[in-house]
C-alpha cells in the first residue's frame, strides 16, 4: 500500500512539472500581431507589432536563406522596397513565430508644379525610380530619370514617368 502511494505522489509530481514546462515554453513563444497574413500596401514604411521578441527575420523567400535581421525590442517601422516579403520574429531562446507574407506594391506617382510658363518642376511622388519622357506638344524633347521624391525642373508641355527597369 505504501509503494502506490508513493508511486501516485510521485505521478502528480511529475505531471505537475509537465505542465509548468509546458506552460513557460508556450508562454515565451513570440506573438505576431501585424502586419496581417497577406499584407499588401504601397507604402513603403511597415509597422511590425510582436510581442515577446528582440529579432525580426525578413527575406524575400520563405525559406529564410538571405534574411535581414534586425534587433527590436518594442515594435518597430521599416523601410521596404516594393516586392514581395516573408517574415517572423525570434523570441527566448530562439522559438520562432509564425512566417507571415507581405506584400509593398510598386506606385508610379508623378506630380507637376508650373514654375513659369512652359517650366515645370517634374516630382517623383512614388516608391519607384521613374523613367519621364519629356514631350514639345507632340514631339519628344528629352528624358529625365527621377529618383524616389526626387524633382528637377524642365521644359516641355506633356510629361509621361513609368518605371525604371
Amino acid at each position: 500500500m505504501k509503494h502506490k502511494h508513493v508511486f501516485a505522489i510521485d505521478i502528480v509530481l511529475i505531471a505537475g512539472t509537465l505542465l509548468v514546462l509546458a506552460g513557460l515554453i508556450g508562454y515565451s513563444r513570440p506573438l505576431v500581431i501585424a502586419p496581417l497574413p497577406g499584407f499588401v500596401t504601397a507604402d513603403t514604411s511597415v509597422l511590425f507589432e510582436f510581442e515577446k521578441a528582440g529579432l525580426i527575420l525578413i527575406d524575400d523567400n520563405p525559406d529564410f536563406t538571405s534574411p535581414d535581421r534586425i534587433y527590436a525590442e518594442d515594435n518597430l517601422v521599416i523601410n521596404l522596397k516594393p516586392g514581395v516579403y516573408y517574415w517572423k520574429v525570434q523570441g527566448i531562446a530562439g522559438t520562432e513565430s509564425e512566417i507571415r507574407e507581405l506584400t509593398i506594391l510598386s506606385e508610379v506617382n508623378l506630380k507637376l508644379k508650373q514654375v513659369s510658363e512652359g517650366m515645370y518642376e517634374v516630382v517623383n511622388a512614388g516608391n519607384v525610380e521613374l523613367d519621364v519622357e519629356v514631350y514639345d506638344d507632340k514631339e519628344i524633347v528629352g528624358n529625365i530619370v527621377l529618383g524616389i521624391d526626387e524633382s528637377k525642373e524642365v521644359s516641355g508641355t506633356k510629361f509621361i514617368g513609368s518605371q525604371k527597369d
